[in-house]
Parts: structure tokens; sequence; C-alpha cells
């Protein structure tokens, strides 16, 4: 996807969409600045009617909190800290990545050590300018280009003090972790990732300081790809207390059909989708967040203006959409790649498709996109229905027969599509016949699950009541009796007839009754598919 970090260069020319930083006079005009502030307001109140809505109707719910991204290598240097280049009260300083000389020791681009970028980018010290104007930075370690640290470290000793040098260095209590490319699928990398932060989290907790981590994910209109999906999931049992996932909804390619895509169409198709991935997800690892909760655990991020795909541009009416869409569903995060490009292309660039660090290449006026996602109500403080949850043990989770409203899955047991289970408290529904498919793994290895979620298994939910199907079978079932195919008996009070000659051979009542049992069933049981 598109986050990328900058490449390190002296001289300005070497991006060839460089543009000369526009002269200090020009700067929003008083009617502008008024609409924006008006803007705010509306956004502002709107997300706090959505909250209260929300609120009264389904529980907490999380306000949308606006964080865009911010090149920190880029040429010119941004300057993240003036509130005249900056409206937003926070950023996400992109990208910490692996040294190129040293795996295991984290660099900014690849190209400046933290104390190099102290010096030469004033890092240290424009962070501090921004926290005493009341602002505060999350680090995001990762993005498309150079090499992310868990990918580059093996050493997990080593990887996870280099995580706790960049946390403690600039004092941050929220990283971001940009998973993308080839990274997205390197299970090694994520499960390193995961036990580093996992260590920390622990560390900063029992300290008093916890820390909030986010992971940051491509995305299509489909939803999270599988690689994606998978890396939530390792994420998650490696013990990491993940406060949400950040979709990017940009750069969807053959998705995006036609000459003209609606940018905000795909994204909200996008959000919607991963909704109900991650909705499944924390139900197949045993945790049921309401519908508000899930919301709350997702982030937005789009490229603004002109993406990488020549046709696709997100234009300032698309940010309206998605941040009324933010407040409307309670999303827990609205960032954007980057504010370093929230201003018109100039010159030569002017009415063409740029792609460029440092423009948008779409009809604005300059920090349009960052003053509409200013306004959103939220904050990065979190509240109930916001925190981090750690994923339960599912060893510990018991069906109970006697309560459970379908039949408890059995590893042994052949489903036929439809045929509906509980497993680990929830209720699956087979999408095709199986037998041996874990209804709580997804879909890690590429193979599509059998196993669709339908839902948790309620405290009212009672024990399933089979419905017989024949009526006039008297004889009981014993075990001495030499019975021939066709002959029918009661037994546990349902009827069976014997599919050949059988002896000894008790009817079974684990459901479903597999075809190698001797006695077929001669009733329904609830979860059963209808057939003619």
């Amino acid at each position: 996807m598109l986050l990328t970090d900058s490449v390190r260069s002296d001289d300005p020319l070497a991006d060839p969409n460089w543009q000369e930083p526009e002269p200090p006079e020009q700067r929003l005009s008083w009617l502008r600045l008024g609409f924006l502030i008006v803007l705010a307001g509306v956004l502002g109140t709107g997300g706090t009617v959505a909250v209260l809505h929300f609120r009264d109707n389904a529980g907490p719910h999380a306000q949308s909190w606006a964080v865009p991204y911010v090149d920190v290598t880029l040429t010119p240097t941004f300057q993240f800290q003036d509130p005249d280049a900056n409206p937003s009260n926070n950023v996400a300083l992109g990208f910490v990545v692996a040294d190129k000389t040293d795996g295991c020791s984290p660099s900014w681009g690849g190209a400046y050590t933290p104390d190099e970028a102290a010096t030469s980018l004033e890092l240290d010290r424009r962070v501090s300018q921004l926290r005493a104007a009341g602002g505060n930075v999350m680090l995001s370690v990762g993005g498309l280009n150079n090499t992310e640290l868990a990918v580059a470290c093996t050493d997990q000793a080593k990887l996870t003090d280099a995580y706790r040098q960049l946390i403690e260095r600039y004092d941050v209590d929220t990283i971001d972790l940009d998973v993308e490319g080839t990274a997205v699928a390197d299970q090694a990398s994520l499960e390193r990732r995961a036990a580093a932060l996992t260590t920390i989290q622990a560390e900063r907790t029992a300290a008093g300081d916890p820390l909030t981590v986010w992971l940051t994910l491509p995305v299509a209109p489909a939803g999270l790809t599988t690689d994606g999906l998978a890396a939530v999931r390792t994420t998650l049992e490696g013990g990491v207390s993940l406060r949400g996932v950040n979709i990017m909804t940009m750069d969807f390619g053959a998705a995006a059909t036609g000459s003209d895509p609606d940018m905000l169409q795909l994204s909200e198709d996008a959000l919607n989708a991963t909704h109900k991935q991650l909705s499944d997800l924390y139900l197949r690892l045993g945790v049921n967040l309401t519908s508000p909760q899930v919301w709350s655990r997702i982030g937005a991020t789009p490229m603004i203006g002109q993406n990488d795909v020549d046709a696709e541009r997100f234009t300032v009416k698309d940010a309206e959409g998605l941040a009324q869409f933010a407040v409307d569903k309670g999303l827990g995060r609205v960032s954007m790649w980057s504010v370093n490009r929230d201003a018109p292309c100039k010159g030569t660039f002017t009415n063409v498709v740029v792609h460029s660090n440092t423009c948008s290449g779409v009809e604005q006026e300059k920090l349009a996109f960052s003053s509409v996602f200013a306004g959103l109500p939220g904050t990065d403080s979190g509240t109930a229905s916001q925190e981090a949850i750690t994923m339960p043990t599912q060893a510990t989770t018991i069906d109970d027969e006697a309560t459970s409203p379908y039949p408890v899955w059995r590893l042994t047991a052949q489903y036929v599509g439809g045929y509906k289970v509980v497993w680990h408290g929830v209720v699956y529904q087979a999408k095709w016949a199986n037998s041996g498919s874990d209804p709580s793994a997804d879909d890690d290895s590429g193979t599509p699950t059998p196993w669709s979620v339908i839902g948790p298994v309620s405290s009212t939910d009672t024990k399933p009541t089979p419905t017989p199907t024949v009526t006039g079978v008297k004889k009981l079932w014993t075990a001495t009796t030499v019975y021939k195919r066709g002959d029918r008996v009661l037994f546990d009070g349902l009827p069976y007839e014997a599919r050949w000659s059988t002896t000894g051979d008790a009817p079974s009542t684990e459901y479903p009754i597999g075809p190698e049992e001797p006695w077929a069933p001669l009733f329904t049981v609830p979860g059963e598919p209808v057939t003619s």
C-alpha cells in the first residue's frame, strides 16, 4: 500500500515533485478560517449528538480521534508543531524502520538515527513544542518502504529493546504498527513483533504508564485481505492488548471500477466489511463485542487527493463524508496520508494528475483536509468501550450440552452445508460439507474457512429438542437382539432405523449422526439444514 517513508536528501530537487515552500504571507484568509471554524463546529456538534445517541441506545461509544500522519524525513521538513502549518493537535510520526546497517537498531526512514534526527531535523525539540501547546505524537513503525524492525531483527531480546528505546526516548503512550507489503504475510515477524509489544505493555502497565497499540493494514472494498486478517489474529493471540485496527482506505486498484471511482463509497464499503470481519474474529477468539464496541476499534486512513492509482482521487468532499461516517459509526480513529500533502499543487502541476509528496493533486485550499478532520470530536483517551482487551484462553471455555441451542462441534463429525453448531460459546454455520475443521479457526492458511459466524450463545438458550419424523415405533432397543436392515427401534425416546444387520451397537446420540453409524435417525435436530 501507500504509507511510505521518504528518502533522505540534502538536495530538495531529488524529489521530482518537490515544490518551493509557500511564502509566509500565504495563509488562510479570515473568511476561509471562519468557514473552517464553522465546519469544525458542525462536525463537533454532530459528533456529540451521535455519541449521545449511541450511549442511550447501545452503551458507551467512541468518539473519533483525528491523528494525521506526518512524513518526518520528507524535504522540505514539515513543521507539524506549528498550528499555522498543522491544525491538528495530534500527529502520527512516520516512519520508524530498521537501520540499514544494523537491523535491530531503529532509524527514521532508514536515513537518520534518533540522535541524527534530533540534530538534523530538530525532531525531539519539535515534539516537545507540540506537547507544550497541548498536542501529542504517536510513533508509526513500518510503512511500505525500507524494512520494519520485526522483519529485520530476528533476535527477540534486541527487537524488544529497540521498541523499548523508541517508546522511552519519545515518551509516547501510543504506537502504530504499520504492516505492509510482504511483511503482512511474514508470520515469524508477526510473532516476534507481538511478543516484543506484549512484553513492553506488561512492563508499562506494571509501572502505571500503559502503552496503546494500533495495527495499520491495507484493505480492499471487500475488507481486510486474508493475510491482513491473519495478522490481526496473530497479534491478538500473541498477547498484545490491541487498541484497534486502522485500515488504509486508498489505492483500491482493480476494485475501483470506472474512470472516476467513488472513493468515499469504496472507503465506507471497506470499513463496513472490516467491521464484520473483526466482529467475527473477536467472537472466534471468545470475546463478544457489541457493534459500537467494534466500530470504536476501527480506524480509517485515506490518501488525501491523488492516490497512486491515477483514476483514484480522494477529494475534500470525500473527507467531509468520511468525517460524518466516522461520527455516525463511532470510529475510534481517523488519520490521513499525509499532512505534508495538504496543499494545492501549483504551476505546471495544476489541473493534471500529480503524484507528489508535497501537494494533493486535487482542487483544494491549503489545509482543507486537515481542517475537516481536526473538527472530529474525539481524543486518544480511552473509555470503557475503547479500551484494549486481553484475549481469553479458549481452552477454559467449555460448552454445555444442556444449554447449547445446537449440537456442540465435534472433531470427527461429518457436517453438511447449512449445519449449525456451538463452539466456545459461539454459534457457527457450515458453508459447505466438512469434517475436522475447527469453527473458531480463521482463514490463516489461505484456504477459506468452511464455517461462518452466526453469533454468541445467549443466557436464555436451552438444549435442542429433536423432532421425530415418523410415528408408531414402539420397540425398545436391546443389546442382545439381532437386528436386520430396516428394523426400527426406540432409543432414549427417539426412533432409529437399522442401516444394516447389527447386534450390540447402540444408536448414537452424538449429533450429527454420521453415515458410518449402523442406526439412521428418524428425527431432526435443531441446526440441521432443511432438506426436501
